[in-house]
């Protein structure tokens, strides 16, 4: 079994993980209702649109092109994009569907309805709130990225997508600092996941 080793993905890992930690510390030390309202300020119709976009952008749909083009297109190793689907989709459904579902979101927290930045059309969800998903998808694939095509210049150009995707479900008033922080942990664990599992296939490669 001979598999390059990603030189490039620790950094990204570990960028990640500083977001995740700056995220959950802050949540844990000035409390998670002020830090939403500290970041879920409105920025105007231009804003609005781009978030509303980078929202859509980590739905559940978009591992489908992402398999289609780095997969078959790139050929890169299509059974650790799988796993890393099945994987960050458990680690998220399970906590919001099974151990957290009473956590609440901004709209149904105690906050001013008026004090919450809303777009217009987006539905306002209440509960299931930990982890974000969107978060959770837009992160995996950032660092999947990373794993996969071991190239520094994407770190910054993933790592822009992933943040703003994390924060447009902030802006968009559907999820606390913390459950992005909490999404991103989520997303950490599973490539490491995948990886290890991937590890033990036969004629492993990522090309």
């Amino acid at each position: 079994m001979n598999q390059k080793t990603a030189s490039y993905y620790p950094i990204a890992r570990t960028s990640a993980l500083l977001i995740a930690i700056v995220l959950l510390a802050a949540s844990a030390i000035m409390g998670r209702i002020p830090v939403f309202l500290l970041l879920n300020k409105d920025f105007g119709s231009i804003a609005d649109t781009l978030l509303l976009g980078f929202t859509y952008l980590a739905e559940g749909w978009i591992w489908i092109p992402y398999l289609l083009i780095v997969g078959w297109f790139f050929k890169k190793d299509k059974a650790i994009i799988v796993y890393s689907f099945v994987i960050s989709t458990l680690f998220t459904q399970i906590p919001k569907l099974l151990l957290f579902p009473n956590i609440t979101r901004p709209i149904a927290s105690g906050i001013d309805a008026h004090l919450i930045h809303r777009v217009k059309g987006v539905e306002m969800h209440q509960l299931s709130s930990f982890p974000s998903g969107h978060t959770t998808t837009a992160f995996t694939i950032f660092l999947l990225t990373i794993y996969l095509f071991d190239q520094k210049k994407l770190i910054l150009i993933g790592l822009i997508y992933a943040m703003l995707c994390g924060y447009s479900r902030i802006y968009l008033g559907q999820h606390f600092p913390m459950d992005v922080g909490g999404g991103i942990i989520v997303a950490i664990i599973t490539i490491e996941i995948s990886k290890r599992i991937r590890k033990i296939q036969p004629n492993v490669t990522k090309n």
